[in-house]
């Protein structure tokens, strides 16, 4: 059989819409990350020391429960509005949405940051502001991954994805530890706590920098040459459009698999939603190390997105997809039962690890396997799994912490990932024998 010629290393690079997006998208990705762990950090403050009587002597951890209603506040404007986000997204310019969105993202952190620094950020009004940010990204997301297959040849498709999903874990590296360093200035080994006036100060300017970065990414998507026009077949926005979608998600099977494993995956092992408890009161850093420790999944999916990225290919796509979600799954539960901060570290980046493999390959998957017209609403269902997994999953977890106790939750997340991945691996088989090889005979049938 005749081999194509090998692929250059980091082929998506050498076209200039994608790499000005990728440097966009980069800095504001860091943006966003050092926002997310500080409003964690920032909720966690606020509850510090509370419990809720919920009756019969039982008292649960007001901290715990606090972080895991995050989790509800995200995932509640994702199952409102992602399908609409994927009609959009496929009867709409998608770059001209994408500015939207970042602009009214842009505006809601600036808001967050005035809340903050004036002491008017109370537990509900971040849960507020957290519920609207959600919604931004819900119409958002869809867009964002359906422009990337315009941008680059279909055979730079898979490291276009790997790029990606680097420059993500780039982000989520830098942006925890540079919360970690604003958020845990001036303050004493012996307190990981800060004063109202300096909580609001050092955490308002954590919102106010991810405001800023924003413009990164509207400028990177107002100088890009490509001008996609409304994707043909779109359909427009409403109910035909939208179970058009979902019949076209459901009925591909490869698909439908990979997004149940990445449900299934992010549910159980929310562990990053317990770090601020694992951080103080299991491992008995303070915030630097909180912000360290934070980082530490996303060395482990640096190390595994190098490699992805600098390798020409992946031939058993489907079971190596599976090992790494399994790996993921066991590592969360050692990170759990970790009492030492190096283990900890280790087992958690091996999470990142495992997490990245499984990513590029479950979104190569899918993008290649359908139509342009449809990657909007496709892109849309499988927001729902992959971003309604952890944040229930973090309601879950922060349900489970406040009864059980965090290393509990962890632990038996883990464990559930792995006997799910195996159930998965069973009832899939055409997932669990995916190879490279596989992927043009199946695009053929569905075409059909």
């Amino acid at each position: 059989m005749a081999t194509s010629p090998a692929a250059p290393r980091l082929a998506a690079l050498r076209y200039r819409d994608f790499r000005l997006i990728w440097m966009g998208e980069l800095v504001s990705t860091v943006g966003s990350q050092m926002q997310l762990f500080a409003i964690d950090w920032h909720v966690f403050q606020l509850l510090r020391g509370q419990t809720l009587d919920i009756g019969g002597n039982v008292e649960l951890s007001a901290p715990a429960l606090g972080l895991g209603l995050l989790g509800l506040a995200r995932i509640i404007p994702i199952i409102l509005f992602a399908l609409v986000g994927g009609m959009l997204a496929d009867s709409l310019d998608r770059r001209k949405l994408m500015i939207w969105t970042r602009v009214a993202a842009a505006v809601l952190a600036t808001a967050l940051a005035v809340l903050t620094f004036t002491g008017q950020a109370n537990v509900t009004m971040i849960y507020a502001m957290v519920t609207l940010t959600a919604g931004v990204t819900a119409l958002d997301t869809p867009a964002r991954q359906s422009l990337v297959p315009n941008l680059v040849p279909r055979e730079h498709l898979t490291n276009a994805v790997s790029l990606n999903t680097f420059m993500f874990q780039i982000g989520t590296i830098l942006g925890p530890a540079l919360t970690g360093i604003i958020i845990g200035a001036n303050a004493t080994q012996e307190s990981v706590g800060f004063s109202g006036a300096e909580l609001n100060a050092h955490i308002g300017l954590v919102y106010l920098i991810n405001a800023l970065t924003f413009v990164a990414a509207i400028l990177a998507l107002l100088g890009i040459s490509y001008r996609g026009s409304v994707t043909v077949n779109s359909g427009g926005i409403g109910l035909k459009p939208l179970i058009e979608g979902l019949r076209f998600t459901y009925n591909s099977r490869m698909i439908w698999s990979t997004m149940l494993l990445d449900f299934i995956a992010t549910f159980f092992a929310s562990a990053r939603t317990m770090l601020p408890i694992v951080a103080t009161e299991v491992l008995g850093v303070s915030a630097a190390g909180y912000g360290l420790l934070a980082t530490a999944q996303s060395v482990g999916s640096i190390v595994a997105g190098s490699v992805l990225t600098l390798r020409k290919e992946i031939y058993h796509q489907g079971a190596v997809l599976l090992i790494s979600v399994a790996i993921y799954g066991l590592a969360t539960a050692l990170f759990g039962l970790s009492t030492s901060f190096i283990l900890a570290y280790i087992f958690f980046a091996l999470t990142g690890a495992g997490d990245t493999i499984s990513t590029v390959i479950r979104g190569t998957i899918r993008q290649l396997m359908t139509p342009d017209h449809l990657r909007g609403r496709m892109t849309s269902v499988n927001m729902i799994f992959f971003m309604g997994g952890p944040q229930l999953g973090e309601l879950e977890a922060g349900v489970v912490a406040a009864a059980l106790g965090a290393p509990f939750a962890i632990v038996s997340g883990g464990i559930a990932t792995v006997v799910l991945t195996a159930w998965i691996a069973w009832n899939y088989p055409r997932l669990r024998n995916y190879t490279s090889d596989t992927a043009a005979e199946i695009l053929k049938n569905q075409t059909a």
